[in-house]
Formats: structure tokens, C-alpha cells, sequence
């Protein structure tokens, strides 16, 4: 890390050149798209996954089990945010994200090199749970240090454009994620490809993962935080200042329940749960809904940019609300048989109506089965979706995508000057991780078990339309707009004070 006092003070944006916040982005975006990658194949796998990890017997058993330590990690990423928040706020923005890159790579690289079930026992899924736990936790510091480091070089009039690449990572991971294991089971068969190919997304990331660690060791640490502590400005107990001040905590629990909540909830509906509902409701096959979410993601990630640039000219606050608004209208209406949803369960072509928890009677499995009806009525067991309309469900799940762009486009400009600089690390990651890791992590979890009880396949959304819906209604009424916020300013002033002394 370079010395603040080696060189004259950075305090405006003005004096850093357009290459090297180009640098900057690539080198912080490279790094938190592999950290998207590694957690997103431990859920694009699940169909696979679940089998190797949990008892025999009982499919519907190790779904639910496998979808509760995808979720796991998701749930302690708020703990992540709080450890690794404070690590960036007193030692460095740089520092933080190069440990939690590192924790990231050797824990995905772990899953590869597990033993199954068959093989370990229960020593295997608990194993996978603490390897699941320690991605979490580095997840949980990682984004609010990229999003940070390019925010605080990058001018203040720029801040959405900029920072929206930050934004395309988490997407671009799911389809990296998506595209390498489609590359993978093309070069063998679908059997080999369950008994050991999965494990190569996993090892493989342990390459991407190196990369990006040496281009992290070539970067300076942020100018705004180097000025904040050579001037001797920066908080001493970021956890204290951040949580136990009402005007910052205030500031905490309006962005969570005024914008990363509902933004949560809409992200993974959008991309993942999307994918689960193809593959587990309506029976489309694995691979053809991967290429279906893969086509849809390719499409819609310029959209990021676009509302991140839009929302430097019109404000943060309007896309947000907006991008809430539409998915509540339009996932599916209720007591209708309006919306994407079920508009998805069309165009796969098997009728679904309804889905049956049932026990084998011969083998006692319990078996997650979505059913349909024949011509004089009788419900039976819903055939694959081989001849399901492609092209339409990509186009509703690109829909869907638009509105994962339209509420994480801005989110990282707006946490940015949420907060103020010498506790922003600490402050901005709380209300992101647990907006997406507690109230979107659940989605596929919820949106699955609900059906499971309730056998409407459309009854897991109320989870995810209830929470946007929430949100919506506390950011249209609480959140500040934050675009002509100067975070540039509060260097210059802790320059200028620190001259006086």
C-alpha cells in the first residue's frame, strides 16, 4: 500500500485520469465475478449436488436440505459484512477484499476435492455446510469493498455509470457459472458429468481465482481512505459509530428495508429462482433451462449500465422503485392466471397445475411431483418439458432480468454516498448482505418449500412479491435521494483540516 504522504493528497476526482479508473474497475471487477462464480455454482449444480451430499431415499429430502445450505450461505453473509466492514474501514478498502478473495477460492476449490455421501457419510455434508459457511463470510466482505474502491475514485457525477459495471459481476458470475458448466458436460456424457465432471467447475475456479489475486497485489489502495487516515479523520471503532449512532443506524435500517431488501428478493426471483422453477415445477431439462437463463443474462446485462447511467441523471430512487413496482405487478397477479409466471408455465408446454409431496410406497422416497391433468381430469404425473417453448421462456426471463437491472444498477452509488467515508465500508455492507443474503438468499428455499405444503406452483411468489412490495412502500416514503451527494467533498474537507493544524 502506498504511503498517503509520499505524494501530494488525492482530493477530487479531477486528478485521477480515465485509464486508471479503468483499471480500477477491471481489476476490482475481474476479482468480484470470480467471488459471483464461485458461490453461484454451488446453486446452478443443485440438481446434481443434492444426490452426492445427503442420504439416498428421500429426493425431496435432499433438495430441501441441499437448498438450506445454499441458503446457509447466504445467512451469514451479514456477519462477513460486519468483520470484513470493519477490516476495510480501519486497515483498507485493498486489504479486505484481497483475504476474502482468497477464502473464496480455496473454499469452492474444497467442494471440488469433497467426498460424497456414498463415500464420507455425514462427514460430507457437514463439511460442505462449514465450506459453504466460510464462502459466505468472504462473499459478505467482498462486494462492499469493489463497490467502494472504484465508487471513491470515480467522479461524483459519474458515480451510477461507473460503479454499474460493480453491478454486472454478480450477474456475469451466473453466467460464467452457467457457461462453464455447459462447456463441461459437453465434452462428456450426462452420466460422467454426475459421477465426477461437476467437480471441475469448482477446481477450475481455483485458476480464475489466482488471476485475479495477482492483479488485486498490483493496486493502491483508495485515495478517498488513504486522505481520511493520514489526516487522522478515520473512525477508530467503525462498528460502534456505525451501529450504536441513531442517525447512522437509521440511515442502516432505511436502506435495508427501503431499497436491498426488495432489491434482494428481485434479483434471485429473476435469475435464480427462475432457474428452479423451470428444472423443478415445470420439468424443463436441466441443461435446456441453463441455456434458457444463460440467453436471458447475455441480453440483459448492458442494461446495468444503462440504469446506472440513467440514474446519475434522474436519481437513484425513481429506477429502484420502479424496478419494485413492476415485479410485484407483473410475477403473477393473484387468484389469476396473469403474469410471467404462469405465462412460464405455458410455454413449457406440460399444463403443471399443481405440485404433490408423495412417499413411495415401495421405496420410501419422498418425491417432489408436479402433476397435471388428464382429458377426463384425473391428476397424473406431468410429462418433461422435451417440446417446451425456448425462445418464449427466454424471453420471460429476460423480462425478469430487466428488472434485476433496474434495482441493482444504481444500488451501489446509492449505498456509496448512503454513508459517510470512515465507516461507509462497515455501514453500506450490513444493509446489502443481509437484503440479499437473508431476504433474497431465501428465495429458492421459500419459493420451493411453499408449493411443496401448499401444491400451487405459484404460491412461493408471494414470498418475493410481499417483500418487494414492502420495500416499495418504505423507500417511496423514507429513501433519500442521494445523486448529488459529493463524496469528494468530505476529502477535501479533512484535507483542508488537517492542513490547519
Amino acid at each position: 500500500m502506498s504511503s498517503a504522504s509520499s505524494t501530494m493528497p488525492v482530493t477530487s476526482s479531477s486528478q485521477i485520469t480515465t485509464s486508471k479508473i479503468w483499471s480500477v474497475i477491471l481489476a476490482s471487477s475481474v476479482g468480484t465475478m470470480i467471488e459471483w462464480y464461485d458461490f453461484y455454482i454451488f446453486g446452478t449444480l443443485a440438481p446434481y449436488l443434492a444426490p452426492k451430499f445427503y442420504p439416498p431415499g428421500n429426493q425431496l429430502f435432499q433438495y430441501i436440505a441441499y437448498l438450506a445450505t445454499f441458503a446457509v450461505g447466504f445467512m451469514v453473509r451479514p456477519f462477513g459484512a460486519l468483520f470484513f466492514g470493519r477490516i476495510g474501514d480501519l486497515v483498507g478498502r485493498k486489504y479486505a477484499f484481497i483475504v476474502t478473495l482468497t477464502i473464496m477460492g480455496g473454499a469452492t476449490a474444497l467442494v471440488g476435492a469433497l467426498p460424497s455421501y456414498a463415500q464420507a457419510g455425514w462427514f460430507s455434508p457437514i463439511i460442505l455446510i462449514a465450506l459453504r459457511v466460510l464462502q459466505g463470510l468472504a462473499l459478505g466482505g467482498e462486494y462492499g469493498g469493489a463497490a467502494i474502491y472504484v465508487a471513491e475514485h470515480v467522479p461524483d457525477n459519474r458515480r451510477g455509470f461507473y460503479t454499474s459495471f460493480i453491478q454486472i459481476t454478480a450477474t456475469l458470475g451466473l453466467f460464467v457459472s452457467i457457461a462453464v458448466i455447459l462447456g463441461t458436460q459437453s465434452q462428456m456424457s450426462d452420466q460422467a458429468f454426475k459421477n465426477w465432471g461437476w467437480r471441475i467447475p469448482f477446481l477450475a475456479s481455483l485458476i480464475l481465482v489466482l488471476i485475479s489475486l495477482y492483479i488485486r497485489l498490483q493496486m493502491k489502495e483508495s485515495p478517498i481512505f488513504q486522505q481520511i487516515k493520514s489526516s487522522g479523520m478515520a473512525s477508530a471503532a467503525p462498528l460502534k459509530e456505525a451501529f450504536t449512532k441513531w442517525p447512522n443506524l437509521k440511515q442502516v435500517l432505511i436502506s435495508l428495508f427501503g431499497a436491498t431488501a426488495g432489491q434482494g428478493v428481485v434479483w434471485y426471483t429473476g435469475q435464480f429462482f427462475a432457474l428452479f422453477f423451470m428444472t423443478t415445477i415445470l420439468k424443463v431439462p436441466a441443461r435446456d433451462a441453463n441455456i434458457i437463463v444463460a440467453k436471458a443474462l447475455l441480453i440483459g446485462m448492458p442494461l446495468f449500465v444503462l440504469f446506472g447511467w440513467l440514474s446519475d441523471k434522474i436519481g437513484r430512487k425513481k429506477i429502484i422503485m420502479a424496478g419494485l413496482l413492476l415485479a410485484c405487478l407483473t410475477y403473477r397477479m393473484p387468484g389469476t392466471n396473469f403474469g410471467i409466471y404462469p405465462a412460464m408455465q405455458r410455454a413449457a408446454g406440460n399444463n403443471v397445475t399443481h405440485v404433490d409431496a408423495t412417499k413411495n410406497a415401495v421405496t420410501g422416497a419422498t418425491v417432489l411431483t408436479p402433476q397435471t391433468r388428464d382429458a377426463t381430469g384425473k391428476a397424473v404425473t406431468a410429462p418433461v418439458a422435451t417440446n417446451a417453448d425456448k425462445n418464449m421462456l427466454m424471453w420471460l426471463v429476460f423480462i425478469q432480468v430487466i428488472f434485476v437491472t433496474m434495482v441493482y444498477g444504481p444500488i451501489a452509488a446509492y449505498l456509496v454516498e448512503a454513508f459517510p467515508a470512515k465507516i461507509r465500508y462497515t455501514s453500506l455492507s450490513l444493509p446489502y448482505h443481509i437484503g440479499n443474503g437473508v431476504f433474497g438468499g431465501l428465495v429458492p428455499l421459500v419459493c420451493v418449500w411453499i408449493p411443496a405444503i401448499t401444491g400451487n406452483p405459484f404460491d412461493g411468489l408471494y414470498y418475493p412479491i410481499a417483500i418487494a412490495a414492502l420495500t416499495f412502500i418504505v423507500g417511496s416514503i423514507m429513501l433519500r435521494e442521494t445523486r448529488n451527494v459529493h463524496i469528494w467533498k468530505e476529502v477535501a474537507d479533512s484535507a483542508s483540516a488537517a492542513a490547519r493544524k
